[in-house]
Formats: C-alpha cells, structure tokens, sequence
C-alpha cells in the first residue's frame, strides 16, 4: 500500500505547508500543546480536589446543648 510510503508522507507535508504556511502551522502547534498542557494540568488539580475530608470541623456545627433542647420544648 502507498500510505506506508515515506515519499507519500513527504509530499502531503509539503502540500500542507504550501496551503497553510509555516507561520500557521507552527501557531496551531502552539496552541494544540497549550491545550493538552492544560488538559493535563486540570486532570491532574482534579486529583486532588476529590479526595474527601475525613475529618470534620467541630466548630461549624455546634451540637445542642440539654438546656437548649429544654427551652424549645416549652
């Protein structure tokens, strides 16, 4: 088969240079590495951010008191 040939990559190269430019392609090049740079970045703060907290705060919910309980009743 032709698509395994090295000459036929050569030329779609050359034929995606001559249609795109150099500068285009070396700027989607940037960007595509940005993207997966990014992508990676996030998959790995995702990591961290999910892990659950065993411990819980003891100040954020104060437990009711008997004298509380006693006065609410009335």
């Amino acid at each position: 088969m032709g698509s395994g040939s090295i000459w036929h990559w050569v030329i779609v190269l050359v034929i995606v240079a001559l249609i795109f430019g150099t500068k285009k392609l070396r700027n989607m090049g940037e960007d595509i590495g940005s993207a997966v740079k990014s992508f990676r970045k996030g998959l790995a703060g995702e990591d961290k951010t999910e892990q659950p907290q065993l411990k819980a705060d003891p100040a954020a919910e104060p437990a009711p008191t008997a004298d509380k309980k006693s006065e609410t009743t009335r």
